[in-house]
Order: C-alpha cells, then structure tokens, then sequence
C-alpha cells in the first residue's frame, strides 16, 4: 500500500492522561514529544502516515507548531478523519467555536469555513500531508442544514471543488499530483451512492461499519479510477450499539479476509487503522501494518498464527505454541461477545437496551456459560504460569502485550456472569449459593482493578494513566453490576463443574462445518475451512467475494451438501449462524439458499442496512441465525441439506438442526468432539 498509517482516535481516556500527566506534562496534553514517539513508531511497522487525534479533550494537532516539526522530522506525512476536511479539526473550540464562528453549516456560513481551512493549507502545505476532501457536521455528525438528499449532493460537489481550489492556491504542481481522499462514512456514503460526483484522481477510503465489517468497496467503474482506492478499518470505536475501546478482540482472520476482499478490489493505495489509545490494540496494530506492507505474505493459511510467532520472535520460540493455544482461546471465545458487551446494555439507544443486564449465555442449557468461565479461567492461568517462567526483563511487556487482556477479559466475564448467577440463585431463595456467587462478582470487579493498577505502575510507572476502563461516555460495562446480598446466610460454593450429560443431543444435532459429504465447486470457485474464525474457530467459506456468480436456480451453483442424522420428526427447523456481511458494492447482493430433499429452497438476501436493529444483533454477536423449517419425509432416512451460495463469499460458523429438543441458549450448542 501507498500509504500506511493510525488513526488516533477516542484517546480521552488512555493516551491523553498518559501524555499529560506521565510522558510529556510540560505540556500537559499530547504534544510534540509524544508525535515524536508515535512517528517513531510508525516507522518501525514501516508506515508513513498519521491522523492525529482529534477529540476536545486534546490539543488540537496545528495548535501546537512544534508538532509539524516532529511529525516532518520522521518524515511522517499527516492525514485526517473522515470529518476533518483539508486538516482542519472542528471537533475542538479551539478551531471551531460555534458561539464566535456561527453553525458549521456550509450552505449558510461558507466563508467562515472557507477561510479557516484556506488558513489551514497556508499553514500546512510546506509539509507533507494527505488531504480529505469533506463537508460532514461537527466532529462525527452528519451534514448539517435542511437540505433535500440532492441538495447536499451538490452542496458537497461545491465544497470538495472549493477546497481543491485552497489546495491549487498554496500547493505547487498541478492539482492531480496532490494527496487527496473522500471517505464515505455513514452518511456520506449515501450521497455517493446518490451520485456525488468526486474527482478522479482523489482516492476513495472506503469504511468498515465500525466493528470490522467492510460495508461498500469499488465497482467496476470506480476499479478504473486513477486515484484508485484505499480503507479506513476500525479495531477500536466509541459509538452505538456498544463501543469497544478496552481491549483488542479483532480476530487476525476476520480482519485479514476483509481487507482482502479490499485489496481484490484495487484499494491498495491508503490504509488507515483507527487504534484508540494504541497501547492496548498493539497486536491488531502489528498485524494491520504487516499486512499493509506485504499483503502478498499472508494467506487464509497463515494469518492466523502470525501473533503467535510475533510474540515468539520477541519472547521465545519455545513458549509460540502456548501463546498460539491462548491466542486462538481468547479470539474465540471474545468472539461471540467482546469484554465491552458482556453488560448486555447498549448505548445511545431506546430505554428498553439501556441499563446493564444479565448475560444471555445459559447456566442451565448445554454448559454454556460454565465452560466460558472454565475456559476463560484456563486461559488466564496460563498466561500467569508464562509471567513466572519468562526472565525478569521480559515480564512487563508480556504484561501488557498479552497478559493483561487475556486475565482482565476473564474477570470481566466472571464479573457478569456470577452476578447473574447471584440473581438466579436468589430467585431460587438458595441464598448461600447467592451470596457467594455475589462475592465472586465482587472479586472480579476488584481483580480488573487490581490488574489495570499493576499495568499503571510497573516499570515505575512508565505508561501511569495509559490503561483504564474507557467509560465512552455513556457505557456501564465498567461498573460493578447490582448483587444481591442476604443476610444470614453463609457463603455456599455452587458447582460449576460441567456436566456432559447436558451436551447429549436430544431432539437436536450440531453438524460440524467441515463433514460436508459433498460439493460443487465449479471453475473459478474455492471452498475453503477457514481456521481462526466463528464460534468454534472453524468456518467455512464458500467461494470469495469476487469470484463468479452462480444461480440459485442452476445446477451447478456454488454448493456444499450435509447428511443429516435420522431423524423421527415430520419437520425440521436449520439454523445457520453466518458472519454478517454486506454487499460487494451498491447494487450487489449476498444471495445464499437452505433446501433439504424435495423441499422448495428459502432463499436469503442479507443485505445490513447500517444502525438497524438487525445489524446491532449481528455486531454485537458476530453472527446472524438464518432459521428456515422444512419438512421430513416418510419413511425416515438420512436427508441431505443443501447450502447454496449464489454470491461468493459467504462464511458458515454454525449448523443446528432442531426437531423439537433444542433449549434457550444465547449461541447454541457446540458440536459433539
């Protein structure tokens, strides 16, 4: 990729105080000395770009004159988000004051915002700089004004024509040979896709939904463009329906077969990963920049033990296959749901989503969420036995690189999940058992403290501030959730042994992913088990993104066939939990069909309409159920179902055959070993 940078965004509650009160409090805030180290970094994963960070609780970038200087000094050029048009950063009163400057409208107050980012290029353009070209609302808000979807179309046409017009003015060399982006996010996207018409040399970044998930890339028409392409990928956000701002949990194989169906695609000029605070997204960071540099390198094969053997080549061979094992534990099982979720609340949203809520993993179904605490707790006394192994010199980064996340994810999952076993006990007046299980709760709100204030202090305090629990405002995650304590009663332990007789299929089945008995994989069409994936880290894909279309109707469509168990039931209703997906381009679909024997086909078009309630289950669960009933004929024999993949590229994580016996549970039951 041309250009490979971060993005330093939601940095209020981990690199700001750290910058401030720890690294650089002669300044009090980020500034140059902090730019510095940040460049520095940046070129050791061999990149050339940085956004800076951009909230009201920092100092604006241009505000401080030294921080071009140490940017320029690494040779680091600067880019900006998507709603920071020519380098200029409304977000903060600094730049943009409303009560002085007027609303931030440009159809009723252009030359104010004109003039401020003519002074901006004035200001810049001795330096190197990638140049967004945009007119959103403030900060991250949508256009503002009253305006009919083809007036802002036009508004937009003129705003992106004057600021080229800023950049011809101060910049030598013909307009064509500067750095320029449009980046269609949220509801930029929309106008795009309405007919905005941008330059043909800009580059277009196109956006994942925030939660890994690329939502639109190049058509054939835009693939000829000569500014061609580029992403703007997210492993860290602050926004609805939940943030994620604490820990990395973006699976290395999630994000490498995303960014591959951008790279099939020509967007190979600018990629740009949003990090948050950096220190907690480290590996994600690694990973983003490996692949940036050398996306050839990687394949479905490999990209999931890339980690491991990073975290090899620094602390041992000999210990890669346990950081492998933990790695790929720790993925999965935040798989289905992120640290930040496991509040069950949702943020920014209507009355019944808000507030903390028990989690849907079940103490009574299949071992649910006893085998999450086991394996959670498994995990973490791994990492511990690693920590006392490693040499001295080495703990601390051990610490901090993968240590923390993995033990602090446990206790958060052991924080939700035993107060709800506290609630459960108590409707069932077990108060001992209650009260206990409130203690555990407990315990594990004081361990993530406890961790959170080890990685503050180790090393004399050299990252003090870096790790806390982002709050984002309005998320609850972070709290201790209510319990429920009766007096009188004495602690009593409950068994959270697992009792495999709760796993024997009864009136239901699991059909693994990869015993398919048969398929059709006709020319220019893969199938492929993809190890690193879905809730039982085993998926399969059925073709890529960008390889042929097949009909639903045709024989030889893209397909897989499961013989299914004998079954004594007259109907059957198949769930198959999918990864969410959106369309290639506007215009594209992501047809898939589900038939069993003699039965008509149900026919699937999941088509995520971003901020819908669908696409919120679906991120937050990193699935979507497809339930489709079919009928079973008589006399009983083994029946065949049938997945068809009309568009290439559809990802199966799970099958679950009902025929009367399946209980409530929040991702089912597993496959048998």
């Amino acid at each position: 990729m041309r250009y490979r940078g971060i993005f330093l965004n939601d940095e209020d509650w981990g690199l700001t105080p750290w910058a401030g009160k720890t690294f650089e409090p002669e300044v009090g805030n980020i500034g140059p000395r902090t730019y510095a180290k940040i460049c520095e970094l940046i070129l050791r994963l061999k990149g050339n770009m940085l956004a800076p960070a951009m909230h009201a609780c920092s100092t604006p970038f241009y505000c401080n004159p030294e921080n071009k200087v140490a940017a320029d000094s690494f040779g680091i050029m600067i880019t900006t988000s998507h709603c920071e048009p020519l380098l200029f950063n409304n977000a903060s009163k600094s730049e943009w004051d409303s009560a002085v400057d007027g609303e931030w409208n440009y159809k009723t107050n252009r030359n104010t915002i004109y003039g401020k980012l003519d002074r901006r290029v004035k200001e810049a353009a001795q330096f190197d700089n990638i140049y967004t070209l945009a007119m959103r609302g403030l900060h991250d808000e949508g256009m503002r004004g009253d305006m009919t979807t083809a007036e802002k179309v036009k508004m937009l046409e003129q705003a992106i024509t004057d600021q080229r017009e800023i950049l011809s003015r101060y910049i030598d060399g013909d307009i064509d040979s500067i750095p320029q982006i449009f980046v269609p996010y949220k509801e930029a996207q929309e106008l795009y896709e309405s007919g905005l018409k941008v330059p043909d040399n800009v580059t277009l970044v196109w956006p994942d939904d925030n939660y890994g998930y690329i939502k639109m890339l190049s058509n054939p028409a835009d693939r000829l463009r000569k500014g061609r392409a580029g992403v703007y990928y997210h492993v860290s956000y602050l926004g609805a329906p939940h943030d994620y701002l604490w820990l990395n949990t973006t699976a290395p194989m999630l994000m490498y077969e995303e960014l591959k169906k951008a790279y099939d695609t020509d967007a190979d000029r600018y990629w740009l990963l949003n990090v948050g605070d950096i220190k907690p997204m480290e590996l994600a960071v690694q990973t983003f920049f490996d692949m940036a540099w050398d996306f050839d390198r990687f394949n479905y094969e490999n990209i999931n033990r890339r980690q491991s053997a990073f975290l090899g080549s620094i602390f041992g061979d000999e210990y890669t296959p346990d950081f492998q094992e933990i790695l790929d534990q720790y993925y999965r099982l935040a798989w289905s749901r992120k640290p930040e979720f496991m509040g069950w609340e949702r943020e920014w949203d209507s009355p019944e989503y808000t507030g903390l809520k028990d989690p849907e993993y079940s103490f009574d179904n299949y071992n649910e969420a006893v085998t999450r605490l086991k394996e959670y707790g498994g995990i973490a006394d791994r990492c511990r036995e690693l920590y006392d192994k490693l040499p001295a010199e080495y703990k601390a980064s051990f610490f901090e690189l993968l240590g923390y996340s993995v033990m602090a994810s446990s206790q958060m999952n052991r924080k939700f999940l035993m107060s709800k076993l506290n609630h459960k006990m108590t409707e069932a007046k077990e108060y001992g058992k209650a009260n206990w299980a409130a203690l555990q709760s407990q315990q594990a709100y004081d361990s993530i403290n406890a961790l959170s204030h080890k990685y503050n202090t180790q090393l004399d305090g050299k990252w003090n501030g870096m790790m806390a629990l982002p709050i984002g405002w309005v998320a609850l995650y972070q709290k201790m959730p209510e319990v429920k304590f009766h007096d009188g009663y004495s602690p009593e332990a409950v068994d959270l042994s697992i009792d495999k007789s709760k796993e024997i299929p009864a009136g239901y089945a699991v059909i693994p992913v990869d015993s398919y008995k048969s398929s059709n994989c006709g020319p220019g069409h893969t199938i492929r088990i993809l190890e690193g994936i879905g809730y039982d880290w085993k998926s399969l894909q059925l073709g890529e993104p960008l390889q042929p279309f097949s009909s639903i109707d045709d024989d030889s469509c893209l397909r897989v066939d499961y013989q299914l168990p004998v079954i004594d039931s007259d109907s059957i209703t198949v769930t198959l939990y999918t990864l969410p997906r959106f369309p290639l381009y506007k215009g594209a679909e992501s047809k898939f069909a589900m038939v069993v024997d003699g039965n008509e086909p149900v026919i699937f078009d999941d088509i995520l309409k971003e901020w819908s309630l669908d696409w919120k289950d679906q991120v937050l669960q990193n699935g979507k159920a497809n339930k489709a009933s079919f009928k079973i004929a008589f006399p009983r024999k083994p029946a065949t179902l049938s997945i068809l993949a009309q568009d290439p590229g559809l990802i199966i994580q799970r099958i679950i055959i009902d025929y009367g016996g399946l209980k409530e549970s929040y991702i089912g039951p597993r496959p048998q070993d």
